[in-house]
Formats: C-alpha cells, sequence, structure tokens
C-alpha cells in the first residue's frame, strides 16, 4: 500500500492508496483506491489572561478525513495527471488516521505495534 497526500487543482487534498496508471511507459493518470479529502482547522485556544497576541493565536489543528465522491459506491477512482498538482507523502499521524479510518469502514480491525 503507497499511502499518498495529493494536491488537485481543485484545490482539495485527497489521501489515499495512489497507484500510477501506466500507458506505453508513460504515466496515463492516477488511480485512487479509498479516497478521502483531508479537511483541517486551526482551533484557538483563549487565555483568560493574555499577556501578549501569542496566548491568543495558541492552538491545534483539527483533522478531518471524509470519503472523496460520498456519493459513489467506487472504491478505485482514476485521475488524470494534469489534475494533480502535486503528490507527497503524508506524516505519520495522518496516514495511521487514515488506516484506521479506511481499515473501520471496510469492517477490519488494525493492529498497529508500537
Amino acid at each position: 500500500m503507497s499511502i499518498k497526500l495529493a494536491l488537485l487543482k481543485s484545490g482539495e487534498t485527497v489521501i489515499s492508496d495512489a497507484k500510477e496508471l501506466i500507458s506505453n511507459e508513460k504515466v496515463c493518470g492516477y488511480l485512487f483506491a479509498n479516497p478521502h479529502i483531508v479537511d483541517f482547522r486551526k482551533s484557538l485556544l483563549l487565555v483568560e489572561d493574555a499577556k501578549d497576541s501569542e496566548d491568543i493565536k495558541k492552538g491545534d489543528l483539527e483533522i478531518m478525513l471524509s470519503p472523496w465522491i460520498v456519493l459513489s459506491s467506487d472504491k478505485q477512482i482514476p485521475v488524470p495527471p494534469d489534475w494533480i498538482v502535486t503528490i507527497v507523502e503524508p506524516i505519520q499521524e495522518i496516514k495511521e488516521m487514515y488506516q484506521e479510518k479506511v481499515n473501520a469502514e471496510e469492517g477490519q480491525v488494525s493492529i498497529i505495534e508500537s
């Protein structure tokens, strides 16, 4: 499994098991298996006795994963290469979050070793 983050021309960030579709030794597209949109927002932590503006800016990211094309029953979706801006390796926490979500959707139990 090659879990990757893809930034699309639409501005969406999609995480999936991504595979290259190759024809005549050229990449003609990508196949996203179990694609999910990665959405995030910064949650603000407001401090009652804020002495400076830095205290107000502190916070964590809230990350949400949701199926990319929610009304489709397809688990594998081809994407043309001209819709991909870039493909990158996700950080480990996001990769684990994605694997847990996909395994739960498929009714599987995932075991993570420490």
